[in-house]
């Protein structure tokens, strides 16, 4: 493809390379937006699912948008990268960047690999755009790379387009996102990222352009910032127990500032899931090779305020059983790391589950979504089938993901089937006056163990 924007070209011809979360997402929105689209993957079995628009993880909205458009014909799916390769313009990257093992590092070998090969199997000039999370200089080297691996007489540019997908609204965040970003263009390149994003930059999305290093700092940097905003409500939240405030009534007064915003202001038992967490300990750990040392501080008490929250409700728990979970039913309301998904990688939730598991608890979990992909990390727990299960003889319960169906169960009917009568609210959400008055002892982080003035306002993160 030559680089040249020329209006009698056809539209560029898309391969996604990597079909997980992210790859399957964009793979289908790029096809929503009109493209031809390839997406590859070294699994057979999950590029067969994908074909029929069965997707291996929950989220929203994408099963039917996947079906849409395999049956369009504009959507496909291969294992045969060198096939999508030749097939395709422009190859974005969008395979996983875990934490190392042992270290706090990113694993970039899927990028670097998935990459090369890309360029090893180009028939034709391409354009290389990166969306995977990556430490800030991964890039460049990559840049160097795509030049020494590049088959004689094609031309091949490589772009940074770091994707901003939130679990739960993935699809929404592709189709209409808030904004886009594309780094180290040159102004052909930056004309077809244009073209690919036509349908939301004529809808008003603004487009930043910007070099390679910035570009690889903006996700990771806008994940650390909400990763602080939780660690300081929850900080905040310590001061509140201790003083007899509310710490929902105080973010809803905080929330009305324009400077700082409501969301990501809900104290409770912090943040998990596989970017939050990896994103603040990749950027900790390239900030130290830099030197940037305070950047490491402020990521460091981020991580560790959120950790203390587990803890803090295992004590809670502790308190409400008279100091000791043994041989104590204890029923747990969520699994995921947050409600509409079934993610439940570094779970608060789940940590906790686990934690009181091995205090001799026996641990009821229930998730509407999450529960098969829980019971394959902890297959010790117990798991039930519905809310009612998991209250049924409960001596606590613990409201661990804010899931629509628990935040709005009925206290009165779910009293008459525990044990006990304490529930424990690590989510602060919900409505505490309602369940005390149906009968229930409410503890909740960030507020005193009396009641107090002021009914919680819930705000989804």
């Amino acid at each position: 493809m030559s680089m040249a924007k020329n209006t009698d070209t056809p539209a560029p011809r898309i391969s996604v390379i990597g079909t997980g979360y992210l790859g399957a997402t964009h793979a289908a929105a790029m096809a929503e937006m009109g493209f031809e689209v390839i997406g590859v993957d070294t699994d057979p079995a999950k590029v067969a699912a994908l074909a029929i628009g069965e997707v291996p993880f929950f989220e929203p909205g994408l099963p039917e948008l996947l079906r849409k458009h395999v049956s369009t014909g504009r959507l496909r799916f291969t294992t045969d990268l060198a096939e999508a390769t030749a097939l395709s313009d422009v190859h974005f990257i969008c395979v996983g960047t875990p934490q190392q093992r042992g270290s706090n590092a990113a694993n970039t070998s899927y990028v670097e690999a998935a990459t090369v090969e890309v360029v090893r199997n180009l028939t034709h000039d391409g354009l290389i755009v990166g969306k995977s999370t990556v430490p800030v200089g991964t890039a460049g080297r990559l840049r160097v790379a795509v030049q020494s691996n590049l088959p004689s007489g094609i031309h091949a540019e490589l772009i940074w387009n770091p994707e901003f997908l939130r679990e739960g609204k993935a699809v929404a965040d592709t189709l209409t996102p808030d904004r886009i970003v594309i780094g180290g263009t040159s102004a052909a390149s930056e004309a077809i990222m244009r073209e690919v994003y036509a349908v939301p930059i004529a809808t008003g999305t603004p487009v930043i352009v910007c070099d390679l290093p910035t570009a690889e700092l903006v996700k990771v940097s806008a994940n650390a910032f909400l990763a602080t905003k939780i660690s300081f409500i929850n900080a905040i939240a310590e001061v509140c127990e201790a003083a007899g405030a509310n710490v929902t009534v105080l973010a809803d007064a905080l929330g009305h500032d324009i400077r700082i915003g409501r969301q990501f202001l809900n104290a409770g038992l912090g943040f998990g899931g596989g970017c939050l967490p990896k994103d603040i300990r990749a950027l900790m750990h390239r900030s130290g090779e830099l030197g940037a040392h305070s950047a490491v501080s402020l990521m460091q008490q981020v991580d560790e305020i959120n950790m203390a929250q587990r803890q803090r409700v295992i004590d809670l728990t502790l308190e409400a059983l008279g100091g000791s979970v043994l041989n104590r039913r204890i029923g747990i309301l969520g699994a995921a790391f947050k409600p509409d998904t079934d993610d439940v990688r570094d779970s608060p939730a789940l940590n906790v589950a686990a934690a009181l598991h091995l205090r001799g608890a026996q641990v009821i979990v229930f998730d509407p979504e999450a529960g098969t992909t829980a019971k394959k990390i902890f297959p010790t727990l117990g798991y039930a089938d519905s809310t009612d299960e998991a209250v049924t003889n409960a001596d606590v319960v613990l409201v661990l993901t804010e899931w629509p169906e628990f935040v709005s169960a009925d206290p009165v009917r779910l009293l008459g089937l525990a044990q006990g009568a304490s529930v424990i609210d690590a989510r602060n959400c919900i409505d505490r006056a309602a369940w005390e008055q149906a009968g229930w002892t409410v503890r909740s982080l960030g507020r005193s163990a009396q009641p107090t003035a002021g009914r919680p306002v819930f705000v989804p993160a």
